[in-house]
């Protein structure tokens, strides 16, 4: 096992990290990320000795010290890091921001783009795919070539697409701007896992919980500053900010976050990479477009089973091979394989208030049940999610540290599932509306904080980057499974209003009572996680060794 075991605890008496590149031919035994260099062996660096105390604690996954060691974090100096944790929970937010800012226009896109309404969805979609792409290829680039380093080239690509989108309103134009944006979405794993590397241990608690919790501050927080200048300025206007802010985040990182010295070894996996994208693709596409295409389409199922098979494929490769863009056999860890999987109820259940709690504050009065609020209302309102996503992760922190990131975690889930079962009787006034996003918020914040700290406690130091960019995918294959399920109840479950059909409350009710039963599912995953107990022990042969 590499650095970690069932429970998320470390024996850090046999932790061992990979060392800095050296010259030679490097040899491998059976344990990956353990070389030796013929025909001397290396000597252990300052770097090796700093990254080997970067273990993460038994109970919340923060680096540990090193038996009979001074402990310290990951970095040469740590210095509290306020100023990192900082600059990439801005970075997070702003990546996340991305997200969210065509949906306040949405309803405009094919008046403004000069399209159908099925065309135009693809400005949306597009951002969805290249994020679910980008993630875990960027995360194993991270770990091979620099998490800093890739964090800039991710926060790039917020400024090109952006910039590529606000200069025209043609539809396959706007749509390659937009992928390019979702490309950004590499930099919120990659974030995680440098705090790792250079926070000290006292830090890194709270640091990975508003991280993590950053994908959620900046949707809930982007909704109304999109809808605010949505109603007051041309809406390539949103692409400007869009670009202002990524070069603002780009000259942050630039300046404040140093490099993590952890490497990992091994070469890019290029075929991988090309293998999971397309089938990610090629999964997704139906998923998210199956509403318009038809779900029992030859198109929709055809390429379902078409990303089936590519999947299946790119699995028994990723297998054999030394050097996996994934590494499948530590992701079947229990611990890791029940953390994705509950990873993708928590995606459904953030969606499923992101997609209905708008529609209902601003269908018109004169339905029945809609609260005909304007959209910069209707953003606000949603709006206190993002801020107690915000405040509930220092207290992550310490639930995790004193009771382990489980019961973080279920905490989190029964927070969800309570808000979205007391939700049934709370849809008639803004502030109900307001309340429930604020506890749902809490929920998530909770959960998402408690989701890297499981991951990183089950692999080593060097696979953080890519572990947690397949824990990411795995909430945005949650929020697309959310919006292809719910976006099929709304449609099904409709009013005539003014000539045209609204959802009606039926189909609101319903999409919350789905929630609430995938929340249940999580709760159920997540008692299956390791509890925190007594650390077992791990072990690395030496290089050569039998």
């Amino acid at each position: 096992m590499r650095g970690g075991n069932e429970s998320g605890s470390l024996d850090l008496g046999h932790w061992r990290t990979p060392r800095p590149r050296q010259r030679g031919r490097p040899s491998r035994n059976s344990s990956r990320g353990v070389f030796s260099v013929s025909p001397k062996p290396p000597v252990p660096s300052a770097t090796t000795e700093r990254a080997r105390h970067a273990a993460p604690s038994p109970a919340t996954g923060a680096p540990g010290p090193d038996p009979g060691a001074e402990p310290t974090g990951g970095s040469a100096e740590p210095t509290g890091g306020s100023g990192l944790i900082a600059v990439l929970a801005f970075t997070g937010i702003v990546v996340a921001l991305m997200q969210t800012l065509l949906i306040p226009v949405i309803g405009r896109l094919p008046e403004l783009l000069h399209t159908s309404l099925s065309n135009s969805t693809w400005a949306m979609t597009a951002t969805l795919l290249s994020g679910a792409v980008a993630t875990p290829i960027m995360g194993r680039l991270g770990d091979l070539y620099g998490k800093r380093r890739m964090i800039l080239v991710s926060i790039s690509t917020v400024v090109l697409g952006s910039l590529i989108a606000a200069a025209t309103s043609q539809l396959l134009i706007v749509v390659a701007g937009r992928a390019v944006q979702g490309f950004a979405m590499g930099a919120i794993p990659l974030g995680i896992s440098l705090m790792r590397d250079a926070l000290p241990r006292e830090r890194l608690g709270s640091a990975l919980a508003l991280m993590s919790s950053s994908i959620g501050v900046g949707g809930a927080l982007g909704l109304p500053l999109a809808a605010y200048v949505a109603q007051h300025y041309s809406w390539h206007t949103l692409f400007y900010g869009a670009a202002a802010l990524g070069a603002v985040s780009f000259v942050l990182v630039l300046v404040a976050v140093p490099e993590s010295p952890v490497r990992a070894g091994g070469g890019f996996d290029y075929a991988g990479a090309a293998g999971l994208s397309l089938g990610l693709v090629t999964v997704l596409l139906p998923i998210t477009k199956g509403g318009d295409w038809g779900w029992t389409s030859p198109l929709t199922l055809g390429l379902a089973a078409a990303g089936l098979a590519i999947l299946a494929l790119w699995g028994l490769l990723e297998l054999r091979l030394r050097d996996p863009l994934v590494d499948l056999r530590t992701t079947v860890r229990r611990q890791v394989l029940l953390t994705h999987l509950t990873a993708i109820t928590v995606g459904v259940s953030f969606y499923a208030m992101s997609l209905v709690l708008p529609q209902l504050l601003e269908l018109p009065s004169a339905t029945g049940y809609g609260l005909g609020q304007s959209l910069l209302v209707a953003g606000l309102a949603v709006a206190p999610m993002g801020v107690s996503m915000m405040l509930v992760s220092p207290l992550s922190a310490r639930i995790s540290a004193a009771r382990g990131p489980k019961t973080s975690l279920i905490l989190g889930l029964l927070v969800i599932g309570g808000a979205y079962a007391a939700a049934q009787g709370l849809m008639s006034a803004v502030w109900q509306v307001a309340l429930i996003s604020t506890l749902v918020g809490a929920g998530i914040g909770l959960a998402y904080s408690a989701l890297p700290t499981l991951i990183m406690g089950a692999v080593d130091v060097s696979e953080t980057g890519a572990a947690n960019g397949l824990n990411t995918l795995m909430r945005s294959i949650g929020t697309s499974v959310s919006s292809a399920v719910l976006g099929t109840v709304l449609a099904r479950n409709t009013t005539s209003f003014g000539g045209a059909e609204v959802p009606n409350m039926t189909g609101f009710r319903i999409s919350f009572l789905i929630a609430t039963g995938v929340v249940a599912l999580g709760v159920l995953l997540a008692a299956f996680l390791p509890g925190a107990g007594r650390p077992a022990t791990v072990r690395y042969r030496a290089a050569g060794s039998p």
